[in-house]
């Protein structure tokens, strides 16, 4: 009963947000390009079971924030066995020391968090060693802090341009996919667009303008489960979308926590900032 119960909860989620990212792709600007939103399943913290029921929905595109937790979740046998085509988007801090370990993900699609220029050349000599004879590029994003919060990761917007032509330029294993930012959580739409969203479409243009790229050609990340319409009413072409979908988070798994999650004892009140680090908050 669980199972079925938990099928047409799933099913039901998926198909409503479904809808609500086209109606609101349909409410751009004639202005922007014509990118349709990609929809990322945020499955941080849920069991296989349930990543399997989005996919036989039609999911494709799953994100998680943690590199243990993926690696486990990306090699579980069922995962392996019912989700073939089955695309894992890395959404959260990643540190240089777990680069090695998350490149060897099945199915990694999508790193969306590089966000500095020796992020970027780790990712690109270990993804050169991973790959081998292959010639197949990985596909990343610049994660740029908007908001300018000292708790959330994230290059300074000011640096987007010169760390884009170092990517494009010195990292020939990786492919320079578009912008990612988390922003501020909870910003009051009626106070008109997000600050967060337009400084990373602004950082957009100066990308393309410098790069001599078409701005189709430089994706934007930024939208989750509480704005993800308004980012892609003013131009995101990938969202994260998690609650919305698979209900309230669980607690992490236990009794090993990720050596990421736990490098640090912190106050209850660093705690709480601490869960904005990522995207927590699907």
């Amino acid at each position: 009963m669980w199972k079925v119960a938990m099928s047409e909860e799933v099913g039901k989620a998926l198909q409503s947000v479904v809808e609500r990212v086209n109606q609101a792709a349909a409410r751009r600007p004639k202005t922007l390009p014509a990118v349709s939103p990609r929809l990322v399943a945020v499955s941080k913290t849920k069991p296989p079971d349930m990543v399997v029921e989005a996919y036989r929905q039609g999911q494709r595109n799953f994100g998680e924030n943690y590199v243990n937790e993926l690696v486990e979740k990306a090699s579980d046998p069922q995962i392996l066995d019912s989700c073939p085509e089955i695309k894992w988007h890395f959404i959260g801090h990643l540190q240089k020391n777990n680069v090695n370990k998350l490149l060897g993900v099945p199915n990694l699609f999508l790193v969306e968090t590089v966000d500095s220029m020796k992020l970027a050349d780790k990712v690109n000599s270990s993804w050169q060693r991973v790959r081998g004879a292959s010639t197949q590029r990985l596909k990343v994003m610049l994660q740029i802090n908007t908001s300018g919060e000292a708790s959330k990761h994230g290059l300074p917007p000011e640096e987007t341009v010169i760390t884009v032509k170092h990517i494009v330029s010195q990292c020939s294993a990786l492919h320079f996919l578009g912008l990612m930012t988390i922003g501020r959580y909870g910003y009051d739409l009626s106070l008109g667009p997000n600050p967060d969203f337009q400084m990373l479409l602004t950082r957009r243009q100066e990308v393309c303008d410098s790069l001599k790229l078409p701005l189709e050609d430089v994706e934007l990340s930024m939208g989750m489960s509480t704005d993800f319409e308004h980012a892609i009413e003013v131009g995101a072409t990938n969202v994260r979308v998690g609650s919305v979908i698979f209900g309230n988070r669980d607690p992490a798994p236990s009794p090993a926590p990720s050596p990421e999650k736990s490098s640090k004892v912190v106050s209850e009140e660093a705690a709480k900032k601490m869960q904005h680090l990522t995207v927590s908050r699907p």
